[in-house]
């Protein structure tokens, strides 16, 4: 009998959604109502971590302690009023997430992204109603690149590690993925070069590239499809 792929773990900002540009815009903007400079390029190289790892690497700040809080308080603030309205997912996003739901495929988000960001970005992307379940950084004691949102994420799904693929466009996706068991498949849409992203069964542009080859495949077939991509570094 052949092999299926059962779950896909889904990362949504810089995967789904055009978001990573304004997360980077958003911490930077809210280090410098405290007096902390920080260059956007250092930010913007660290998007896809959470603000526990972030914080440290760029502020020395901790995310649940004194200035750290404060700050990462005022960077949602900022986020959600000033950046999150303009957001908009790339193109044939909320389709290929229809697609492999009418596959069959069970679909858990895991994001670094806050539960609370996490919620509003999910409804952005158009894909809010073919999710079957999510994890955040809420749900886990450290995010990307730790493995402990993805680990989350599969209990949630009851999905074991080798019938399951990640979706996602940041080295922290492929290490977190990686260190859970999972197989990745990576965007370059979310910024990062197909270099950067070594480690993934394939590197394609985004969704519309992995739409359009999966819309040529009769839909009974497109899990045995994926558990071959998760089988051979296409």
């Amino acid at each position: 009998m052949s092999q299926k792929i059962k779950g896909l773990l889904l990362d949504i900002d810089g995967t789904l959604i055009d978001s990573n540009d304004a997360h980077a815009k958003a911490w930077q903007e809210a280090l410098a109502e405290f007096d902390i400079h920080v260059k956007y390029e250092d930010v913007r190289e660290k998007i896809g971590m959470g603000g526990d790892n972030l914080l440290p690497l760029v502020a020395q700040l901790h995310k649940e302690e004194g200035l750290g809080k404060k700050v990462d308080k005022r960077r949602v603030e900022i986020f959600k009023q000033d950046y999150l309205p303009h957001l908009q997912p790339f193109p044939y996003a909320q389709q290929l997430i229809e697609l492999l739901h009418k596959a069959g495929l069970k679909i858990i988000a895991a994001s670094s992204a806050s539960k609370e960001d996490l919620g509003a970005l999910l409804k952005k992307s158009g894909v809010e109603k073919y999710v079957d379940g999510a994890t955040s950084s809420d749900d886990a004691e450290r995010s990307k690149p730790a493995p402990d949102i993805i680990e989350a994420a599969l209990q949630k799904g009851d999905l074991r590690p080798s019938m399951t693929l990640m979706v996602g466009d940041t080295p922290y996706d492929i290490a977190a993925a990686e260190k859970a068991g999972v197989q990745t498949i990576a965007f370059t849409c979310g910024g990062w070069k197909e270099k950067d992203l070594q480690g993934a069964v394939a590197v394609l542009s985004g969704p519309e590239e992995l739409f359009t080859k999966l819309k040529q495949i009769p839909i009974e077939e497109i899990p045995e499809k994926l558990h071959a991509m998760a089988r051979s570094a296409l």
